[in-house]
């Protein structure tokens, strides 16, 4: 089992390396292949680690493993280490499963770009940092996964770095990130400083004892990295500017890795949260605003990508949602169907762009319903899932969740459930909105010139193909690796919620249940109400989006502003934060540096220069001068001996 996990781990990063050292003598179309291999073995160790500690009983389900010890402080020492628990299996399921598919679906989609070596080390990296993190034995082994998911990022959205909007993207994203990595390290010395150890087993029994206001900063400073990298209120603004990078890329970061990292911490760290039940209910909180600010931006949006993206904060929001009440099974479980409707999503969206020469306007879209008919039908499945309708994935996760915020005493669980049901109309809107632009009624203009014509500028997102050739488009709709790996995460969106039905089995929380127990249990007439009125609220929602989108009957409507301009968070941050620096910076150059520094500098040189220049003109040459300073030089010493005595 041990070994199987090792292997899971190190599979991905091997892959990295041997694709960076290799350079040249390896394939562009071997790195891909590589990678793939190497992150599938990640996913059948997973397995075969999952079915030996199936056969252990549930309360004796936690191995943890040492390979060495990694640092040593003083009396303090810190192992590398991984521990294997439902939880960790859980995730390394999910990130290696998922995450093995869409490293394959880049094969086709990456094809004839000149950088796929360095896209795919990229890529193994990723997914080694991502499994590091949800491996990780200790705390510290999880702020390492964090930070090289962070960096990997940045690699990852600036990876077409020709490009100045995804360097800006990529820049971005890595300071946002950064802001929630100092939170969770300051975190981490205040709990190092009451326990002395940095390992969950020495740290969670002893969560009770913090006290208040310690036991509050430490779950505040983890709240504050788990927003930042899951683009929750109020460090979101990251999340659609990520766009920036291959469609692959998107699919990775905002479906099954980087975003839900921070589900991942609340539920780890869920001991150190109910010390603190004030900010387990702000992360409850946040996650409710950004489900519907995230909605509500996501009507509004043009880029089909973008739509998805703040769908995926807005899904994040109900995990959050779930977390910070302590429904941790349903916001897990909410966490495995959203990676697979929402990678299905953004895989199906890249069938689109690809097809349409790197055109990612929603409103140069509309009609692929005929001339793309089985990325239509994905889309759909990956829509209705995320809407939340019946028998598919997102049903059975989401409205578990809102059975639980309606089981939460007071009348804060019942805000957070009304948050929750507005919610599921602006999804099935928005969603909606998406499909029946793209792939409903007449094609465009723009869509007969590039799918009814016979041939298509074989280009990715943005970039035309380096040798300016127009090819003949893929058979069907694309290569294997794309319409085959879309298939099997549609199949998965459609059985994959089915895993977990309330008052028939319960598996995921069975599963996690010895590791992260519930606090809230809803029951039968809560599951029944939530759903139906989650699913009526879906279909009223898709409804209207039929209405405006679909028959062409009504006109859509004009988009309101605060929407548009994203509630403004953009422009509050570049006010707040980034102009007084550049201010204080100018200043500063202008003020200090420059008379002080650089001119100082100047003048120190000068001083020399002139000393040079009169230490040269006492050199005369003559030898009565020079006998002269010598006889006045032993006159001052002798003087000075005289005076001493």
């Amino acid at each position: 089992m041990i070994a199987a996990a090792w292997i899971c781990l190190f599979a991905p990063l091997a892959a990295a390396l041997a694709i960076t050292l290799a350079g040249g003598r390896l394939t562009r179309r071997g790195a891909g292949y590589l990678a793939t291999t190497a992150v599938g073995i990640s996913f059948v160790a997973a397995v075969v680690t999952f079915a030996l500690l199936l056969g252990d009983s549930p309360h004796d389900r936690s191995h943890p493993s040492t390979l060495w010890r990694w640092l040593t402080a003083g009396s303090y020492h810190f192992d590398l280490r991984i521990l294997v628990d439902p939880l960790s299996v859980f995730m390394m399921l999910i990130v290696s499963g998922v995450g093995c598919l869409i490293v394959a679906y880049s094969i086709g989609y990456m094809d004839g770009d000149d950088e796929e070596r360095r896209y795919f080390a990229y890529m193994a990296l990723f997914v080694f940092s991502m499994l590091l993190l949800v491996q990780g034995g200790n705390l510290l082994m999880l702020l390492a996964g964090w930070g090289l998911v962070g960096l990997s990022s940045y690699l990852l959205i600036g990876f077409w770095h020709d490009r100045p909007s995804a360097i800006a993207a990529a820049k971005k994203a890595f300071v946002m990130n950064a802001i929630g990595d100092a939170t969770m390290a300051l975190a981490l010395f205040l709990v190092i400083q009451r326990t002395g150890s940095l390992d969950f087993e020495k740290v969670f029994p002893q969560a009770g004892t913090f006290g208040g206001w310690a036991a509050n900063l430490i779950a505040l400073g983890l709240l504050g990295g788990a927003v930042a990298k899951s683009a929750q209120l109020p460090l979101q603004t990251w999340l659609p500017d990520a766009m920036e990078g291959p469609t692959p890329v998107s699919a990775l970061i905002h479906a099954a890795t980087m975003v839900t990292a921070g589900v991942y911490l609340i539920v780890r760290t869920h001991a150190l949260f109910e010390a603190a039940p004030k900010v387990q209910e702000l992360a409850a909180g946040l996650g409710a605003a950004t489900l519907l600010i995230a909605g509500l931006i996501a009507l509004v949006q043009t880029d089909i990508k973008r739509v998805i993206a703040y769908s995926t904060m807005s899904q994040i929001g109900y995990m959050f949602l779930a977390a910070g009440i302590g429904a941790y099974a349903n916001s897990m479980f909410h966490l495995m169907t959203h990676a697979f409707f929402k990678a299905l999503l953004f895989m199906a969206a890249g069938i689109v762009i690809h097809a349409l020469a790197g055109e990612q306007d929603l409103r140069k879209m509309g009609g692929l319903r005929t001339l793309l008919p089985r990325t239509y039908w994905a889309f759909a499945i990956g829509a209705l899932a995320l809407a939340g309708m019946p028998p598919f994935s997102g049903f059975f996760s989401k409205d578990s969740i809102l059975a639980a915020a309606l089981a939460n005493n007071g009348w804060y669980g019942d805000v957070l459930w009304a948050a929750g049901m507005v919610g599921t109309f602006l999804t099935g809107l928005y969603a909606f909105r998406m499909l029946f632009m793209a792939f409903w009624g007449e094609p465009s203009a723009f869509v007969r010139e590039h799918l009814m014509t016979g041939s298509h500028a074989h280009a990715r997102e943005g970039h035309a193909q380096h040798d300016g050739h127009e090819t003949h488009m893929h058979t069907g709709e694309g290569p294997f690796s794309m319409t085959s790996t879309v298939t099997v995460l549609a199949v998965l969106a459609v059985v994959g919620g089915w895993i977990q039905f309330a008052g028939l089995w319960t598996l995921v929380s069975d599963w996690l249940d010895p590791v992260a127990p519930s606090l809230v249990d809803a029951s039968g007439v809560q599951e029944a109400v939530s759903s139906i009125v989650a699913v009526l609220l879906g279909l009223a929602g898709i409804g209207v989006a039929w209405w405006i989108y679909g028959s062409r009957r009504a006109a859509a409507p004009r988009s309101w502003r605060v929407f548009e301009r994203k509630f403004w968070f953009d422009e509050l941050y570049d006010a707040l934060f980034y102009r007084p620096a550049v201010l204080l910076s100018q200043g500063l150059l202008r003020w200090i540096e420059q008379p002080l520094v650089f001119g100082s500098i100047g003048e120190i040189a000068a001083g020399f220069r002139d000393l040079g220049l009169g230490a040269r003109r006492l050199q005369t040459g003559l030898v009565r001068t020079y006998a002269l300073a010598i006889a006045a030089s032993l006159a001052v010493v002798t003087v000075v001996f005289v005076v001493v005595r």
